[in-house]
């Protein structure tokens, strides 16, 4: 590409849609009624499946009143979109991944969380399908790109409402209450990660009463720690290249983890609620919590395991079900976001707009390659596999002279600023961003704060 510009639509005013989610218990719509007026006022024209987004509270009046056209189903959807906004589609919802294929048309164009780097195999299908493909994972930890960043929007409520089900949970109650039967002592909380869903359990759970603690593999992220008014423990463990590309922190190896479980069993044994957060994109979540050490627990105590989609941080949890074990309750709940899709719906649809408003000005999708934006959510493209980390998982060479090399962004790369940007934004792991949910201990930038209420939409 000899300027590192292809456009692939000539025409202004592209037909963007959106469908019901297909995924089991998803509740939330990749568009809403305020990001859908957005994007008519862009240029564009919207459509929706009807009762898209009735299971996230927003009914088709709402939709029709902003100009949205309601089409009958999926398939007049994609007959009709120029481009498709998901919210879990490909190797974020497998079981529908033949359903989709059979809808594509060649040269549309695909928004949304695809989990890439977990089932490479199913890009590799869109590729051959002929479609243009945007993960919205991989987008970069940027200050231009944070109103489009959905891995924080969702960690934010996936912390949130962690806390919310391990208070439920809790045969105790959160707060310090003096009454006249006499004084009831706060629960202890200790958070594992201060990441974006971290940092939100943190607050969540001062909020609501409970003393608090926190420990992650960064000690540069003990200052937010604190801020929001827990306890930042220190292990004493090696540090020194503890955030990886991004600001995220990275994978440590099994020595590392099997020292830092040992050290954090007395911190857990003192518990009353402990919640995990951290996820390795496209791996097994790191093991943080032992049968061992849930044995040390008290009684009653609960634990919450937001990576349990990727396998758990603890060693009992089960992906989407509650055990007690050891008299200790594991909530293992998956896609905590679709719990709460009202909100989870609002911040999604308008990190999507946002991208497809940098993706498209003026009405026109103008791949810029030498936008780093655009370049590294790009995944599929002209038919081929284009992502060199996808292809890096399937044991393919990277494409020589397609895409520039990184960090040849259209303008300086910029660390995220320490400010909240405009609107509702805000989802991210271990090394870098994953498929869909909770960030965590190993997870999430470091420099974003997050106090109190600032995650709020």
């Amino acid at each position: 590409m000899s300027d590192a510009r292809q456009d692939i639509e000539e025409t202004a005013g592209l037909t963007v849609g959106a469908c019901r989610e297909t995924f089991p218990g998803e509740a939330r719509v990749a568009l809403t009624p305020r990001s859908a007026d957005r994007l008519k006022k862009a240029g564009f024209r919207v459509v929706l499946e009807k009762d898209a987004g009735l299971a996230a509270g927003f009914p088709d009046t709402a939709f029709e009143e902003v100009g949205v056209e309601l089409l009958a189903d999926r398939s007049a959807v994609f007959q009709q979109a120029d481009v498709v906004l998901f919210v879990r589609g490909g190797g974020a919802n497998v079981e529908h991944v033949d359903e989709e294929l059979r809808l594509f048309r060649s040269g549309q164009t695909l928004i949304g969380q695809f989990n890439p780097l977990g089932r490479p195999d199913v890009m590799q299908r869109f590729a051959e399908a002929g479609v243009t493909t945007f993960a919205l994972e991989l987008l970069p930890r940027t200050t231009r790109a944070q109103p489009m960043d959905v891995l924080s929007s969702m960690a934010s409520i996936a912390g949130y409402k962690a806390v919310l089900l391990g208070a439920s949970a809790l045969p105790k109650l959160m707060p310090m209450m003096m009454t006249a039967a006499g004084t009831i002592a706060a629960a202890k909380v200790f958070v594992i990660g201060a990441g974006v869903a971290g940092l939100q359990a943190i607050a969540t759970a001062r909020r609501l009463g409970a003393v608090v603690s926190a420990y992650d593999v960064r000690p540069a992220v003990k200052e937010e720690v604190q801020s929001l008014g827990a306890k930042f423990v220190e292990l004493d463990l090696p540090t020194g290249e503890e955030s990886g590309a991004g600001g995220y922190a990275r994978q440590m190896n099994e020595e590392f983890y099997r020292r830092q479980r040992e050290m954090m069993l007395s911190v857990i044994a003192e518990s009353d609620l402990v919640i995990t957060t951290a996820s390795v994109p496209g791996k097994k979540a790191p093991l943080l919590v032992t049968e061992e050490m849930v044995q040390a627990m008290r009684p009653g105590s609960v634990l919450v395991d937001l990576a349990a989609e990727q396998g758990g941080n603890c060693e009992l949890t089960r992906p989407n079900e509650t055990v007690r074990v050891h008299d200790v309750t594991i909530i293992g709940t998956i896609n905590l976001p679709a719990t709460v899709p009202f909100h989870a719906s609002q911040m999604y649809a308008n990190n999507l707009a946002s991208f497809l408003q940098h993706l498209a000005p003026g009405g026109q999708i103008d791949i810029r390659l030498d936008d780093d934006i655009i370049r590294d959510t790009m995944v599929t493209w002209d038919g081929r596999l284009v992502h060199h980390r996808v292809r890096e998982l399937l044991g393919l060479a990277s494409e020589p002279d397609e895409r520039p090399a990184a960090g040849a962004s259209g303008g300086p790369e910029e660390k995220r600023s320490t400010d909240p940007p405009d609107g509702p934004t805000e989802e991210p792991t271990n090394a870098e961003p994953t498929g869909d949910p909770a960030d965590g201990c190993d997870g999430s930038p470091t420099d974003e704060p997050h106090g109190e209420g600032r995650s709020e939409p």
